[in-house]
């Protein structure tokens, strides 16, 4: 096999991707009022849509699930409006766009919060780890417990968005279950301390995930259902006693319930593949469909593990904010530009949609 393969069209359920690359999930923090995605992200995205497919910034399904400020929802009218341009404007390029659904549990802050109330987690525990707020960097605050009565109103708020985003136009979701935010806190067992049917065992600690998992592929159909998962990351001061035997069960749930694609961080979210010893190679066997490999992926990481079969599709995440034609470059070897970390998070259009292209480069 060549590299080319790697930008040979694709088929995800029953979309045909143009490439196998992804551009990964990349929280930007521009939304505007009634977090509503900016005007500026329509652009944004459509200079993006050459990517195979498009995963969109994580968006929050509800109020209480924001976390960081300036980050864009999907629970109003206004927002799925909003998305709608961002939708449109990715179709007319030809792209494939799915909105990532977000709680973010205990990383959060009270000045986020309604009212200026707790965030909340499986477990009083709070994250060793900071949200961006009030234009910086501070500790998350203490979390409350979710009681047992709750959970069903966090999975209808998953499943309305889910309703929400194929609104808005997109063509799937993503459900974020990883990096330490909602999802992934029950999961874990260093967040998740519960006694109750939610808690103690793999099976009870993966429920609140798979009940979401369901209920989004009941509401859209699991053929517009993904989900990202990390593993090892201790992303956001999480962490798991038991990370090979919890992930194995969950994408065999996850698989069973036919769902299109998982989405897995391997390795620390944004740093080293090798942070601790897991065996990927299990969940790839594990689940008959799309396995979507993410973390320190370049041409060649990329061509290499296509070539063994160990992933289809490969998300690029920071490479595609100075590049928006990244999927140009390596195809033919042009160098990379370089992005702004100072313009990464929030601001407007310097360091979002002013960078170029290699065609505007040269003219």
């Amino acid at each position: 096999m060549t590299d080319k393969t790697l930008f040979e069209p694709y088929t995800l359920g029953s979309l045909t991707l143009s490439n196998r690359v992804v551009l990964a999930p990349l929280t930007r923090n521009r939304a505007g009022v009634g977090f509503v995605p900016s005007e500026l992200a329509a652009t944004y995205y459509s200079q993006r849509a050459s990517a195979g497919l498009l995963i969109s910034e994580a968006t929050q399904i509800s109020r209480q699930g924001q976390g960081y400020q300036d980050t864009p929802g999907i629970y109003t009218q206004a927002q799925i409006d909003g998305w709608r341009k961002v939708t449109e404007s990715v179709h007319a390029k030809g792209g494939r766009i799915f909105l990532q659904l977000w709680h973010v549990g205990r990383i959060s802050h009270v000045d986020l919060q309604a009212n200026g109330a707790a965030p909340v987690a499986p477990s009083a525990i709070r994250a060793e780890t900071k949200t961006f707020v009030n234009n910086s960097f501070v500790d998350v605050s203490e979390p409350r417990a979710l009681e047992l009565d709750e959970l069903r109103g966090i999975v209808n708020d998953f499943r309305q968005a889910a309703a929400n985003a194929i609104a808005a136009g997109f063509d799937g979701v993503e459900i974020h279950g990883a990096n330490g935010y909602l999802l992934d806190q029950f999961i874990k067992d260093g967040a998740n301390v519960r006694t109750d049917a939610y808690g103690g065992s793999i099976e009870n600690r993966a429920r609140l995930l798979l009940e979401v998992t369901q209920a989004v592929v009941e509401e859209i159909g699991a053929d517009r259902t993904g989900i990202r998962i990390s593993p090892v990351s201790p992303a956001n001061g999480i962490s798991s006693s038991d990370p090979q035997p919890q992930f194995d069960y969950l994408v065999d749930q996850l698989d069973a319930l036919g769902i299109v694609y998982i989405h897995v961080v391997e390795g620390a979210t944004g740093g080293p593949r090798d942070v601790a010893p897991f065996d990927y190679a299990s969940l790839r066997r594990r689940f008959k469909r799309t396995y979507i490999a993410n973390n320190g992926y370049d041409l060649e990481l990329a061509t290499s593990r296509l070539a063994e079969g160990k992933a289809d599709l490969f998300a690029f995440g920071r490479q595609f904010i100075g590049n928006p034609d990244l999927v140009e470059r390596l195809k033919t070897g042009a160098p990379l530009a370089a992005f702004n970390p100072a313009t990464l998070y929030g601001g407007g259009a310097a360091g979002y949609i002013d960078y170029s292209t290699l065609a505007e480069a040269s003219a």
